[in-house]
């Protein structure tokens, strides 16, 4: 009789105890497993020590810890960013990034960023991204497919294996869109504060915004971090360059946000690029405002990534960064809005905000084998 193995990588410690007593063993057996995989980061059953050999065995025979494969990384010689390039089972591919140690800035201490020194991976929640905003390029790929809890959680343990780092913080802000893998990241979240052990606090879920969504994160009581990709506090703006306000308009995103602040008193991260004669202008900024600050909230200022090596066409190949910049984050600080301006992470080997895509040795594809796919973070 031939047994299904259950892979037992993606599940999280409580679905690892209820497996333990599914196959006869105590509840704390789940603890053990979960420290293993998540917590040592084992693939193997045989290096789980503390488990007897005739355990040891019949995981093996009923069990496996299947992940995804590192195929390549690279590093910035600029900064020491990584970009790691994994192979799933069924060939296609994802990338993950690694922004190293640093010092935060005096502004950014101020504003109870409380994790000096921290060192952040950014994982992909999706094989390509259905949401086509037309500054990013994981766009240009159209979308495959969701990753399973497993495929995420396991970006982070092969990243920290190969790395030999201790990670100290995650943002949801690769290839995809979070908040339509819902489930699975929500899983995988609980795996990283539970198993690896990163507290909430340093967990960040980043969004295009869906507000269905984002109610859900507060009636679940979730404390992980939310940040929302805004870019515009202007209905038609936004629009053109993140086609989900078509769909969910800044009223509907501002109630959403308001739900989550009632419910979790906790402060808002709004992420926006300004781009040249797009929204930059004196009125735009005012709009931003306004909105930002219906809530306890900061704004993040993204410094804007090229997509050229997608071959952007109409509006996307239009956009420039601002030069107004330096200008605008004097405006809100006047305003009493907390601003941060990201350093730029990573963009000499195309591992920054906004560049991840496919590309083959010869042009960017969307359609075709997954498996001549290539990542770039």
């Amino acid at each position: 009789m031939v047994i299904n193995r259950e892979n037992l990588l993606g599940l999280t410690p409580a679905e690892l105890s209820a497996y333990a007593l599914a196959i006869g063993e105590p509840k704390y057996r789940g603890g053990q497993l979960s420290k293993w995989i998540y917590a040592k980061g084992v693939t193997t059953f045989a290096a789980m020590t503390d488990l007897g050999k005739v355990l040891r065995n019949r995981l093996e025979q009923r069990a496996i810890i299947q992940g995804i494969t590192l195929t390549s990384h690279q590093s910035s010689s600029r900064d020491g960013t990584t970009k790691y390039l994994f192979a799933l089972a069924d060939g296609l591919k994802v990338e993950s990034v690694l922004i190293p140690l640093r010092r935060l800035s005096s502004a950014e201490q101020a504003a109870d960023e409380r994790e000096d020194g921290r060192r952040t991976i950014c994982v992909s929640t999706q094989v390509g991204c259905p949401l086509d905003c037309v500054f990013c390029a994981t766009g240009t790929m159209g979308y495959r497919r969701n990753l399973t809890a497993g495929e995420i959680v396991d970006q982070l343990l092969c990243v920290r294996r190969s790395s030999g780092q201790r990670i100290s913080n995650v943002v949801f802000m690769g290839m995809g869109e979070p908040l339509l893998n819902y489930d699975s990241v929500l899983a995988a979240a609980e795996i990283m504060m539970q198993g690896v052990k990163i507290v909430a606090r340093r967990i960040t879920i980043s969004t295009a915004g869906r507000p269905d969504r984002i109610r859900q994160l507060a009636d679940e009581g979730r404390r992980i971090k939310l940040a929302v990709s805004l870019h515009s506090a202007v209905d038609e703006t936004r629009a053109r360059l993140m086609p989900i306000s078509k769909k969910f308009g800044l009223r509907e995103l501002h109630d959403a946000v308001q739900y989550y602040y009632r419910k979790t008193k906790q402060r808002v991260t709004y992420e926006v690029i300004f781009f040249d004669g797009v929204n930059d202008a004196t009125s735009d900024v005012r709009r931003l405002i306004e909105f930002v600050r219906q809530v306890p909230a900061k704004v993040n200022v993204i410094p804007f990534h090229s997509i050229g090596f997608t071959a952007p066409k109409g509006f996307a190949a239009s956009l420039a960064p601002s030069p107004k910049v330096p200008n605008i984050i004097r405006e809100l600080r006047a305003a009493n809005v907390t601003v941060m301006m990201r350093a730029s992470s990573g963009e000499d080997i195309a591992a920054a905000c906004g560049q991840l895509a496919t590309r083959s040795a010869n042009r960017v594809s969307i359609g075709g084998s997954p498996t001549d796919r290539e990542i770039a973070a």
